[in-house]
């Protein structure tokens, strides 16, 4: 039978597919565009099941904040190659994700994934794309933040992103990206000492006395060394106490604090594709 311009452009509008993948599925549903919507997503979930056991570790990381700057999300969509996830359309869905994450600001994961994407939901919308892609394709990563202030950076090629939350609205839109930006290039394991876990101070202290007996330290020395030196770790991995990478004279906590009095994070996400 004859396949419409029009009907494959719709179709390729509606599945994101391309056109000879359209137009070969509408020749199979004998231009029923429900049937051919059908045997696209049946295609993206044969691949996903043949690719199943294959690494996604490429990709495109989003974060994005909402227009009232109190909550944001960020989503990684996981692919095979480079090639894929450099492409428009792939960066496109991916944003089209964050979106959907922002609009919803779901609890977890798996309730993310069970959010409706044009009248599917984004886990079979996903699936499908990977008959587009011919590649596994997987949501990775999704959480949100939410506070009187959120800011998000997106570092250059979308491997990585942020979001901080702050405790004040309104705060200066350089600020937030800077200290957004500082803990995507430091990767700092916590906001502040008090909230790095037990089990990363104990390890710590552990490698530092360690380190201080194989150093010939006297024995009795050796826990105060390692305090001295777990002090040091927290100025250099947990995000208030970090030098500012933009100023290394000052502390992120002072910069927080020159921009505005009681200025301080209160979350922080951070997510880099393996």
């Amino acid at each position: 039978m004859s396949i419409k311009a029009a009907d494959v452009a719709k179709l390729r509008k509606s599945t994101g597919a391309g056109m000879m993948d359209c137009k070969k599925a509408l020749t199979e549903a004998e231009g029923d565009f429900d049937r051919a919507i059908q045997i696209i997503r049946e295609k993206g979930q044969a691949i996903a099941n043949k690719r199943a056991d294959r690494e996604a570790t490429e990709g495109a990381v989003i974060a994005k904040v909402s227009a009232d700057g109190k909550q944001g999300a960020i989503i990684a969509l996981n692919c095979e190659t480079d090639f894929v996830a450099k492409n428009e359309d792939f960066v496109a869905i991916a944003n089209k994700l964050c979106d959907i994450a922002l609009a919803n600001l779901p609890e977890n994961r798996e309730a993310f994934l069970a959010l409706d994407f044009d009248g599917t939901t984004v886990e079979e919308a996903v699936i499908a794309q990977s008959g587009i892609t011919g590649e596994k394709m997987e949501v990775a990563f999704y959480d949100k933040v939410e506070a009187e202030g959120v800011a998000a950076y997106i570092h250059m090629g979308n491997k990585l992103a942020t979001l901080i939350g702050f405790n004040q609205s309104g705060i200066d839109t350089q600020v937030g990206r800077d200290v957004a930006m500082q803990a995507a290039a430091m990767a700092p394991v916590a906001i502040d000492k008090e909230d790095v876990s037990a089990s990363i101070v104990e390890e710590e202290l552990n490698i530092g006395k360690e380190k201080a007996r194989q150093e010939g330290k006297p024995e009795e020395m050796l826990d105060k060394i390692a305090q001295g030196r777990l002090g040091k770790f927290f100025k250099e991995n947990t995000l208030l106490n970090q030098m500012s990478v933009k100023d290394n004279k000052i502390t992120v906590a002072q910069v927080l604090k020159n921009a505005s009095a009681g200025l301080t994070v209160t979350a922080m996400k951070r997510y880099a594709l393996k």
